[in-house]
């Protein structure tokens, strides 16, 4: 039986920094009645209330909720109010580091865009991220600056020799998103399965970047049962299945093979 269903959120819930629509919002909604729902993904709190939480209808079951903002760094559940549980914040030495090696490694690439609206590096506290064209660019040069991921990949390759003790991954439209070894969406997923209770092989993960080097492979290599969707409205279709499913019992009869 699959007990709790595990998104990532740009490119898969909603469009790069943008909120969810009012469809989705209401899929949403409706998934937390029959089942348990997190999201994981590389922005901070912030960003998850303004494109998630604030969206959700009124009445929403937010207990059943639970976000891990900078891809799993951080763990945010709701009680009476939303409440942290945890972060792995680098420390300042480290986070000069980051920011030295990371600018260093896009200037070696030759991939430092022109034109970028807003930072283009920002402290996440517990994550530092590279978003290619700035935190502020529009979505639709945002999808035409990187669609196969080439830029960013010449970033990583210099990164992950130039501070191997980090964990370097790629993820939404634009993004270059680096956090401490070993903490990433699998660690989140591990999180999940222990501040929640609920096995590994009853969870579902789905996202967009479920590739070697993408920053939702991590959740893949934990064993859950993955889902690769190419953006939002395949996502929705999915959730629709899955509330199908999980109504009429379908899970409890083997519906989902756990290894395949």
């Amino acid at each position: 039986m699959k007990r709790l269903i595990v998104f990532d959120l740009d490119g898969t819930l909603a469009e790069s920094k943008a909120a969810i629509d009012k469809e989705m919002a209401e899929r949403l909604s409706a998934l937390l009645t029959v089942a348990r729902v997190a999201v994981i993904s590389g922005g901070d709190w912030p960003q998850f209330k303004k494109q998630v939480i604030d969206r959700l209808p009124k009445g929403a079951k937010l207990k059943k909720l639970s976000i891990l903002p900078t891809c799993g760094t951080k763990f945010y559940q709701y009680k009476k109010g939303w409440n942290q549980l945890y972060a792995e914040n680098f420390t300042d030495k480290e986070k000069e580091k980051i920011i030295s090696s990371l600018n260093e490694a896009i200037d070696a690439a030759g991939v430092r865009a022109k034109k970028t609206w807003g930072e283009a590096i920002e402290d996440r506290g517990s994550q530092i991220t590279y978003s290619g064209l700035g935190q502020k660019a529009p979505l639709d040069e945002k999808s035409k600056w990187d669609p196969h991921f080439s830029k960013r990949e010449k970033i990583k390759k210099r990164l992950d020799d130039m501070i191997p003790e980090f964990a370097v991954n790629l993820g939404g439209a634009t993004s270059v998103d680096i956090t401490k070894k070993g903490i990433d969406k699998k660690y989140g997923m591990f999180k999940l399965r222990d501040v929640l209770d609920i096995k590994i092989r009853e969870m579902i993960f789905i996202g967009d970047a479920i590739f070697p080097g993408g920053n939702d492979y991590p959740a893949r290599e934990s064993g859950a049962f993955s889902i690769c969707i190419s953006g939002p409205d395949e996502t929705k279709r999915v959730i629709e299945g899955i509330i199908a499913c999980l109504d009429d019992g379908k899970f409890k009869k083997g519906f989902i093979d756990d290894k395949s």
